[in-house]
């Protein structure tokens, strides 16, 4: 990001700011527009939210002077931005469909919605920044394949924890270190059978202006497993253990703890990702590694320790307010920040929250019949293990006891976009599909 604040006063100068279209105006959607706010060389021009009144509440939180326009079409849209207008809309398609929008930003967190956004917003030309982390641990490699058939750019978005530690990823690969560990800390204690229906994680998520099913895919870990897996994905890094070790501990003895066992550590290999709890969140961390004895003693001068195991750490990750810098890097540098390799490293998949009976429908993440748990990608396709991102809507077919992971022979999974995208994915993996077959079959899903 070093300059960037240069070129964006640059842009700014020029009067052609970036224009970005927002899909998801919740509340991480509504913290990114009040940044842009903040910023030069950078403007929302367009909120879509299936909840009108929300998509138009967010330029006024966000304290965004100007007329809001209600638009039906996408021609009506770009007229308005074109005058100056600022832009509401209720269907997505809208804002994917834009000439005047050159970001679209996903933000719903829904793997159907973000999956057939990008689809179409990278049809159309736009580059594509994704807040959506739970569509990239599904789709990602995809996706971002389809972008660069259609001369435009995928990003995961700067901000989140996925990000973040790819920043101090890259910069230690850059050096030469060796990687152990890439990790966050998580903030709340875990309990994996946590439900949006206790009254006390009611109470919390008021207190946090959150709803229920958000507060409960931190709490139950879910949210934790799909930040990792975007981490291995991007980088090639793999749980060490089905669903990490997780530990107690704290940033100062974070060298100590994501240390091979014969060091005194918990993991069993190098080349890791996993999570800490206790005094570790809000930040990321990684774990590196070097034997070179003149480097040895240069971090020793450098008060990093005695090694050979040392500790990068950035005490913050800003989530949504760091993302307009990703919508920035993609229309003015052309460049992302973050994109998933071209095949998963890893794999979230769902658990059994309670007793499952045959006809019982699966929620959402976060809801009540389901945890999350990350594995090799290798290890979830031989059991067949249900990607959480095909869960929602899907129909049980047999009994699952809690705490089981759930198969797709266990469940019909509903159709769908990512579902579909999901299995021409799987057959690129294996290469069953020609590039042009996939290419064919990919842009039908993005004209549906």
């Amino acid at each position: 990001m070093i300059g960037l604040n240069e070129e964006l006063e640059q842009r700014q100068a020029s009067g052609k700011p970036v224009r970005v279209g927002l899909v998801g105006a919740g509340q991480m959607g509504t913290d990114v527009v009040a940044t842009t706010k903040m910023m030069k060389g950078i403007r929302i021009v367009v909120t879509a939210d299936i909840d009108i009144e929300r998509a138009m509440s967010a330029y006024t939180i966000a304290q965004i002077e100007g007329e809001v326009v209600v638009a039906d079409s996408a021609a009506q849209a770009d007229a308005a931005v074109e005058a100056g207008r600022l832009v509401a809309v209720r269907d997505y398609r809208i804002v994917t469909d834009m000439k005047t929008v050159e970001v679209m930003l996903e933000a719903t967190g829904v793997p159907e919605i973000g999956a057939r956004a990008a689809l179409r917003s990278a049809c159309n030309g736009q580059d594509l920044a994704m807040m959506n982390v739970e569509t990239d641990i599904t789709v990602g490699p995809i996706l971002h394949w389809y972008a660069r058939q259609k001369g435009v750019l995928y990003a995961l978005a700067a901000g989140d924890e996925p990000a973040a530690c790819k920043e101090l990823y890259d910069l230690a690969v850059s050096m030469g270190f060796t990687i152990v560990a890439a990790g966050k800390g998580k903030n709340n204690p875990l309990d994996r059978h946590s439900s949006p229906a206790d009254p006390a994680v009611q109470k919390e998520a008021a207190r946090r202006g959150l709803s229920p099913n958000m507060l409960v895919e931190f709490v139950d870990g879910s949210k934790t497993m799909i930040e990792m897996a975007a981490v291995s994905n991007a980088t090639g890094l793999i749980p060490d253990v089905r669903g990490m070790h997780g530990p107690t501990t704290d940033r100062d003895h974070l060298n100590q703890t994501f240390a091979l066992k014969q060091d005194g550590g918990v993991l069993d290999r190098m080349g890791v990702v996993d999570f800490g709890i206790g005094r570790v969140a809000p930040g990321v961390f990684l774990i590196v590694r070097t034997d070179h004895p003149r480097l040895r003693e240069a971090l020793v001068l450098r008060d990093m320790g005695n090694g050979p195991y040392y500790t990068l750490f950035r005490p913050f990750h800003l989530c949504s307010i760091e993302v307009p810098l990703t919508c920035a890097m993609l229309g003015i540098r052309k460049k992302s920040n973050m994109v998933p390799l071209d095949r998963l490293s890893s794999e979230v998949f769902a658990v059994a929250k309670r007793d499952l009976v045959p006809g019982d429908t699966l929620d959402a993440i976060g809801g009540t019949a389901y945890y999350s748990l990350i594995d090799t990608y290798e290890q979830a396709r031989a059991e067949c293990l249900l990607p959480i991102g095909l869960a929602k809507g899907a129909k049980v077919l047999r009994p699952v006891s809690m705490d089981t992971p759930i198969t797709c022979a266990d469940v019909e999974i509903k159709p769908s976009t990512v579902y579909s995208l999901y299995q021409l994915q799987e057959r690129w993996f294996e290469g069953s599909i020609t590039e042009p077959e996939l290419l064919q079959a990919v842009d039908v899903l993005a004209n549906d």
